[in-house]
């Protein structure tokens, strides 16, 4: 009777080396299952046949409790056996684990299970008081309060943060503890990213300095995000760009009818609409190849695809490359917003948004103040009664995009330094690409027509505390095992930036962290004639030429640390 329950419930295919809980509970049903198989032949013999049972109760039960336990024990016996055979001669590795949650305990049973080397979990630290002084499986549970003590009692090799959503403010404090403590920190991907399902040892990273400067996640209204997308028709220029591209995938996953993608950059397209055809199948996409400057381009794919909803992100975003090159700026930051612009009045286009930067305020540099006429020119084109609604969203520096200096920062120390820090009091906003789409969807949403929308985020981070927290991150002493050189500010960079111009007003809106900027005067059409001005004048006069007509047009652009410092007014 046991050999058949036991076969039928295929517990000779079970791998005993690799007994986990699962296979635990499948044993002691298959025992129980055998047992109540037992008592009914026992019930059915004494009552059906003579009068007498087929075994006593008592043998049953004991029986029950004694094969169950027995099993369950010996394989149990045979993992561990396993377990230490496989960690015998190899490095031991001592852990503390923050996160005494589901997630905790599944990085536990990883680390144990994982071949390259012996992890011995000596603590779980947990945010929550009421674990503390508990236990799991048999590892006690620590407030986080305690953590910089037991860094130094234990003298852990690795802290893993297992938390799947730990509040960033919590998370710089481990991170902080362990850092002085010079403890190397790791963190558990998002479920999501797991293989099959499942964590694995190898996916256990290092924590990058991005998730150490975020807030709280922002996060907005997705249902009536979500509502205003569904079923329409959607372009996104510079659709291939870090923003552009990341506002792409967002929209794919929000049931628009159609999403267009324009760009010049080829092999990045190409790439983008791979990936986007691989994940989202039944989208309707089309990725066109074309220039933000070609009238005859944009014209076409607004012909074809009709689009109702239009996302200008195609310019030109490096400051010193700018700065060499003024033209080329005009013509794509200004002229390219001009055309698209213009066409999406001719083709219907219901909403604009003009994806610009924090540079654009008060700027110093040809980028910031390009970027800043285009501003000019789609607050004109509301002003002037179309039936097209413009909308603008600014927003800082974005970590993880091209040319951001986390990378930059992270080749250098992977070279072994030195860091280069442009000047130790320059100061940068952060944000993540998912933050910044996310506003750019929500400015759609709300927008009525001329708005400038910021975000509030927060306190800037001065970039050479940002160097010395990667550095120490790394394992490493900023100034000891790698050096920071300042190099000095570039041409047209500023040494603090801004989101809101002074004369611009903030007014509320329906989300505490979304403001609108508004200014002062709102442009007439008549700056459009000083914007076509500029746009012709690019292909024909000098750099300094098309600078001045640049401050003229942007009277708060005041070159900094560039050859065009003379030019300014004030000079």
């Amino acid at each position: 009777m046991r050999f058949l329950s036991f076969l039928l419930a295929g517990q000779q295919r079970v791998m005993v080396r690799h007994t986990n809980t699962d296979d635990a509970k499948r044993i002691f049903l298959t025992v129980l299952y055998g047992s109540l198989a037992f008592g009914v032949l026992s019930l059915a013999r004494f009552y059906f046949l003579d009068g007498l049972y087929f075994l006593p109760r008592a043998v049953i039960i004991i029986d029950f409790m004694g094969t169950a336990i027995l099993l369950i024990a010996s394989r149990i016996v045979m993992k561990l056996l396993y377990l230490r055979s496989r960690s015998a001669g190899k490095d031991s590795v001592r852990v503390i684990i923050h996160g005494a949650g589901e997630a905790g305990l599944i990085t536990k049973r990883t680390l144990e299970r994982a071949g390259s080397a012996h992890y011995s979990v000596e603590a779980f630290v947990d945010d929550d008081p009421s674990k503390a002084g508990k236990s799991l499986e048999g590892v006690i549970i620590h407030p986080a309060s305690k953590l910089t003590k037991l860094l130094e009692d234990v003298q852990p090799d690795q802290v893993i943060i297992a938390i799947q959503r730990p509040d960033p403010e919590h998370r710089r404090l481990v991170v902080d503890a362990c850092m002085n403590a010079k403890v190397r920190v790791l963190t558990i991907p998002p479920v999501s990213d797991w293989i099959n399902g499942q964590l694995s040892a190898g996916q256990i990273r290092e924590v990058h300095i991005e998730d150490l400067l975020g807030r709280q996640v922002i996060h907005l209204d997705e249902r009536t995000v979500r509502m205003h997308f569904t079923e329409r028709r959607v372009l996104v220029t510079g659709a291939a760009g870090s923003i552009g591209s990341e506002l792409a995938r967002q929209l794919a996953t929000m049931g628009v009818a159609r999403l267009v993608l324009f760009d010049q950059a080829e092999s990045a397209l190409y790439d983008l609409e791979m990936e986007l055809r691989r994940t989202r199948p039944d989208l309707d996409l089309h990725a066109v190849v074309g220039d933000v400057r070609d009238a005859r381009a944009v014209d076409a794919v607004l012909t074809s695809q009709a689009p109702e909803v239009l996302f200008h992100a195609a310019a030109y975003k490096h400051v010193p490359l700018m700065e060499a090159q003024p033209a080329e700026a005009v013509r794509t930051n200004i002229g390219g917003t001009r055309v698209v612009a213009d066409l999406a009045v001719k083709h219907g286009v219901k909403e604009f948004v003009l994806i610009s930067t924090d540079k654009a305020v008060n700027p110093t540099s040809v980028m910031g103040a390009s970027k800043r006429a285009a501003e000019l020119c789609v607050r004109a084109m509301q002003s002037g009664a179309s039936g097209t609604r413009f909308m603008t969203t600014r927003f800082g520096n974005v970590l993880g995009s091209s040319g951001s200096v986390i990378p930059l920062f992270r080749r250098q120390i992977a070279a072994g330094g030195p860091v280069t820090v442009t000047d130790p009091e320059v100061t940068r906003f952060f944000m993540t690409i998912p933050e910044a789409c996310r506003l750019v969807l929500e400015a759609a949403t709300m927008g009525r027509g001329g708005e400038i929308y910021v975000f509030d985020m927060g306190d800037p981070v001065r970039i050479q505390d940002l160097a010395e927290r990667m550095i120490r991150l790394s394992g490493k002493e900023p100034g000891i095992d790698i050096a920071i050189v300042h190099t000095g500010l570039r041409p047209g960079e500023k040494r603090y930036e801004e989101l809101l111009a002074s004369k611009e007003n903030t007014l509320p809106t329906h989300h505490p962290t979304i403001l609108i900027g508004k200014d002062e005067e709102v442009p007439d059409t008549a700056v459009q004639g000083s914007i076509d001005a500029l746009i012709a004048a690019a292909e024909s006069e000098t750099d300094d030429q098309l600078v001045v007509r640049m401050k003229a047009l942007v009277p708060e652009y005041r070159s900094n640390n560039s050859v065009f410092s003379a030019l300014d007014r004030s000079a």
